[in-house]
């Protein structure tokens, strides 16, 4: 990667192929083996990479293909872990009129999305995401980007209490086991090279804009957040500096993705308000780079970057939830107002989020996507030729 100033990236996530959709079914339930799956998965996978390097971005991913969401694909990877519908984690739930309230009010289809829940000692059963690294670094020169869950999105939703508490009494326990699996897994993609890990984070906001039943997310059935908010940043923030201590200065950048959620079309049933309440994390979370969310008002004023200083900015200046194509202008003028906070060195460009948070509900189509990314990586050139 050269020393270029605005390089762009995917957040991660690309809609799934109708094949691959088709495929993950069928696997599931016998219909084709596994390599068989991962075959349809190659196939759709260099397709989105083509996207991405026409597109001009700098860094690519594999759109998560392997993935049926960005958190619950690791219960196939982990021992004791067992795949949960959200309809099914009404069973554990003990409040389960609000908990059904709050899917129907944030839009969540309760029957298409799965929850990853430990019920032993979890440890790798195989690697999350390296092999995933591998394929992609054997089909392209371009530097890339691998993506895994945060830790303290793990932790929140893997502690279900009926499930996982003979094993793990508290979820800060189930935490050790987390974060060691996950410098596990950071070390094996640094030794192999990879470019550019991001840990998901999108909880953090939950926990700070989610007033009513502030216990209970969208995304996970433990729903296990202490009363006090500041307390349950610092939890998640020793959580993800535990996972990076001594690897970020090995050559391959380390991010951290804080978003609003990502599944639904509906802006009015996403989460918003300013990450001024997520000072105390960003701030002081030891990672290279945050990657924010900033092409929609739901994301609050940018000046708060001016406390991060230092640290990488991720600029989130594409909305992957609607049809319209943002313009070259609308992007680098966003851009210039980011320039007037930080040095121009420290800001990358994507998507808010990916564009196909769940593989049963895109966000997007490929060809919006595709043109988006272009939209992306042009305007980029054009704020490198300001400089």
């Amino acid at each position: 990667m050269s020393n270029r100033k605005f390089l762009t990236s995917m957040i991660g996530s690309w809609p799934r192929t109708k094949e691959v959709q088709r495929a993950m079914r069928d696997k599931k339930v016998g219909r084709i083996t596994e390599e068989q799956f991962q075959e349809i998965a190659d196939k759709a996978i260099l397709q989105i990479v083509k996207w991405q390097e026409e597109a001009g971005l700098d860094y690519v991913s594999d759109g998560e293909q392997r993935r049926d969401n960005y958190i619950s694909f690791v219960a196939e990877h982990l021992h004791n872990v067992r795949m949960l519908s959200v309809a099914e984690l009404l069973d554990y739930v003990e409040d389960k009129a609000s908990f059904e309230e709050i899917l129907g009010t944030l839009d969540v289809p309760a029957y298409s999305m799965t929850n990853p829940a430990a019920t032993g000692k979890i440890k790798r059963r195989k690697p999350l995401a390296l092999n995933d690294y591998l394929f992609l670094k054997k089909h392209t020169d371009k530097s890339i980007k691998v993506t895994l869950p945060g830790p303290y999105l793990l932790t929140r939703s893997m502690w279900v209490e009926g499930l996982s508490k003979d094993s793990y009494p508290t979820k800060e326990d189930l935490a050790v086991d987390i974060i060691k699996v996950l410098r596990e897994e950071l070390e094996d993609l640094i030794q192999a090279g990879a470019d550019f890990v991001q840990f998901d984070e999108p909880v953090l906001t939950e926990v700070v804009f989610t007033k009513k039943n502030a216990n209970r997310t969208f995304m996970c059935g433990a729903l296990t957040a202490k009363a006090d908010a500041k307390e349950e940043i610092a939890f998640a923030l020793d959580l993800m500096n535990q996972v990076v201590e001594g690897m970020t200065e090995r050559g391959t950048k380390i991010g951290v993705h804080v978003c609003r959620g990502n599944w639904s079309t509906e802006e009015d049933v996403l989460l918003r308000g300013p990450y001024d309440p997520l000072v105390p994390y960003l701030a002081n979370v030891k990672v290279n780079q945050l990657v924010l969310e900033y092409s929609t008002p739901r994301a609050g004023e940018i000046d708060i970057i001016k406390e991060f200083a230092g640290k990488e900015l991720g600029f989130g200046v594409i909305n992957p939830r609607t049809d319209e194509i943002e313009t070259v202008e609308k992007v680098v003028r966003r851009v210039q107002e980011v320039r007037e906070i930080i040095g121009d060195e420290l800001i990358f460009l994507n998507p808010d989020c990916g564009f196909g948070t769940f593989a049963q509900r895109p966000m997007n189509s490929d060809e919006v996507a595709f043109e988006k990314l272009k939209t992306m990586a042009e305007a980029a050139r054009v704020l490198r030729e300001m400089v």
